[in-house]
């Protein structure tokens, strides 16, 4: 006669329960990387096909820029190579970022595709003007000649014609005036002194 037991199917070992929950949670989790990289390739298609008149207006001889949405596990619309478009981590921001040398700086972030899409039209429109520059005779980037204007503006422009010179008459007058002053009191001092001598001498002597 056959026991009891022998006729219960055996039960999964814990290992095998837990190796099931693993596997459940990274195929869950999968799902979820999955939905997460879809929609923000949505996102970043859709503001590609805002920039497209942008992207169609740069001069076929720039080759520099890149204009492409790439792939991976975190997709990006990619300006040049150091500048792309990535979406936040709640799927709504846009964040237009650049790679420098001292690290990774955000130039833009809204969730409003229309602002995003103007600034990267204007970094675009940048660095065209400033390849153009460049390719006419050397000159700066146009980055640095904004910074010049802006503290150029800053500083006060240098007094010309006649109001100027009077100006400057003005100031040699005063100067010569204060100098002849400062003389003539540093004589008086010294005359107050020795006269202050003579006076005590006599006293003295008296």
């Amino acid at each position: 006669m056959q026991d009891a037991a022998d006729t219960v199917p055996p039960k999964d070992s814990s290992l095998a329960e837990a190796m099931r929950d693993v596997k459940n949670a990274l195929a869950d989790r999968d799902d979820v990387v999955v939905d997460l990289r879809e929609a923000h390739r949505m996102r970043l298609d859709l503001l590609a096909n805002e920039l497209a008149p942008v992207f169609a207006d740069v001069p076929a001889d720039i080759d520099n820029f890149d204009f492409a949405v790439s792939s991976g596990l975190q997709p990006r619309l990619w300006i040049d190579a150091v500048a792309h478009v990535a979406m936040g981590r709640d799927r709504r921001t846009y964040r237009f970022l650049k790679d420098t040398r001292i690290g990774r700086v955000v130039l833009g972030e809204s969730t409003d595709m229309k602002t995003v899409a103007g600034q990267v039209t204007r970094y675009v429109a940048e660095r065209v003007v400033e390849r153009q520059r460049l390719m006419e005779g050397g000159a700066e980037p146009a980055a640095s000649a904004f910074v010049r204007a802006e503290v150029s503006e800053a500083e006060p422009p240098p007094q010309t014609g006649s109001a100027g010179r009077k100006r400057s008459t003005a100031s040699a007058l005063l100067s010569g005036l204060a100098l002849i002053a400062g003389g003539a009191l540093v004589g008086l001092a010294v005359s107050v002194i020795l006269l202050w001598d003579r006076l005590s001498a006599m006293k003295f002597s008296f």
